[in-house]
């Protein structure tokens, strides 16, 4: 494809070489089925439970607290659905019919909010938590939202549009106070944040391979010992008995390959992302005017930017550094084909003109310094381009002048 400029590693991430390797004895060696009984199945059951304790032990938790899924959106689904079947009633118990009450934020990923959404066609009331315009849940909304029949809390660890570090500490004290469930979709934050789920009260947490280069279509959800959460894919006993079908042994191994290449990294990747990430917005704020950094200024991912410039459309920005071979994104990957705004931007409290307006360039430890220069270059080149077409721009600079 000739030399790329990738960056959008929130969308997903090249396989490291390293997990690749991992992988490939078990696509013709090593292929047996984990339930068979014999010698070939039994090495693919060992890498399931080698995994199972990989992960385990970066988080702090049991090896049998840890479900194997086809990724996070799997495990957002399971967590909301699961714990709503098991901890909801069936409304008879008050006269408006409702089943239980969740706590979640308006800037959660989509498999949060859609499944929330379904979760209130069938008698759920579902509480949506604004955030401030650095896109933070207030810990003191969550604890005033709680209601006795509220069943599960659900705020995500860092968001995977603007980057913002959610307080979960806090979230997840207040959560063990009030005796309620606590789960965060750390899909953008597991890889690149140290995460202990003792220390931060979590009771569920979901995963995904593919945003700590590992392969596609495997990721886990955390359950902590004693919660009721009931099996979501039916038909067999395979993660004892609650996530039914044969284990995606390849997909598995590659994700343990990628979880001990995150953690052994993390230093030093986290130093480099934040040097490229400072120096990224440092750049876009001093040299092109009219531009608004989305997000936490500190509490932020490593490698996370995502500028608002007023009057352009980010689509058209996108097609430009597609055509000059750098890959970037206006928000979540799961969104890209819709045309309305990002909902993460106007929760922020963006009006919809400079939400259209939005970038989102996330970093990994292979860019380079002289990556981020031509970036740059080619976003000025084209804000100043497209705003030369702009009445709204023409208009906004005449009445500057008088």
């Amino acid at each position: 494809m000739g030399n790329i400029i990738y960056l959008d590693n929130a969308a997903t991430t090249k396989t490291a070489p390293e997990v690749v390797e991992a992988m490939l004895p078990y696509f013709s060696e090593c292929y047996g089925n984990a339930s068979s009984i014999y010698s070939l199945g039994a090495e693919s059951k060992k890498a399931i439970t080698r995994a199972r304790e990989t992960i385990a032990d970066v988080l702090g938790t049991k090896a049998n607290e840890i479900y194997f899924t086809a990724g996070g959106s799997e495990s957002d689904n399971w967590a909301l659905k699961a714990t709503a079947e098991a901890y909801g009633t069936d409304g008879t118990d008050n006269a408006a019919g409702v089943r239980g009450h969740i706590i979640t934020s308006k800037i959660e990923h989509h498999a949060i909010l859609h499944t929330c959404e379904y979760l209130e066609k069938h008698g759920f009331e579902v509480t949506y938590l604004p955030v401030d315009e650095n896109g933070l849940v207030s810990p003191k909304d969550v604890e005033e939202a709680i209601r006795d029949n509220t069943i599960l809390i659900s705020i995500m660890f860092a968001n995977n549009e603007i980057g913002t570090i959610e307080p979960i500490k806090e979230i997840g004290e207040i959560a063990k106070k009030h005796h309620i469930l606590f789960h965060t979709d750390a899909v953008q934050a597991f890889g690149q944040l140290p995460i202990r789920v003792d220390d931060l009260n979590i009771d569920m947490l979901s995963a995904s391979g593919h945003k700590l280069n590992g392969p596609k279509g495997i990721g886990f959800l955390y359950i902590r010992t004693g919660i009721k959460i009931r099996s979501f894919v039916h038909g067999g006993q395979q993660e004892r008995g609650r996530r039914a079908g044969t284990e995606n042994i390849t997909g598995i191994v590659g994700l343990e390959a990628a979880v001990k290449r995150a953690y052994r990294i993390m230093e030093e990747k986290t130093k480099k992302e934040i040097e490229l990430r400072d120096y990224l917005i440092n750049r876009l704020e001093t040299e092109i005017p009219y531009c608004r950094l989305n997000g936490d200024r500190v509490k932020r991912l490593p490698n996370n930017v995502n500028f608002s410039f007023e009057f352009i459309e980010g689509e058209s920005l996108l097609i430009k550094l597609d055509m000059e071979g750098i890959c970037a994104s206006s928000g979540s990957a799961c969104t890209s084909g819709s045309l309305d705004p990002s909902h993460v931007l106007l929760a922020i409290g963006l009006p919809h003109e400079k939400a259209h307006g939005s970038l989102r360039l996330t970093l990994s430890e292979e860019n380079t310094k002289e990556e981020i220069d031509k970036t740059v270059e080619v976003i000025k080149q084209t804000v100043e381009y497209l705003r030369s077409m702009s009445p709204l721009y023409e208009d906004f600079l005449k009445k500057q002048r008088s």
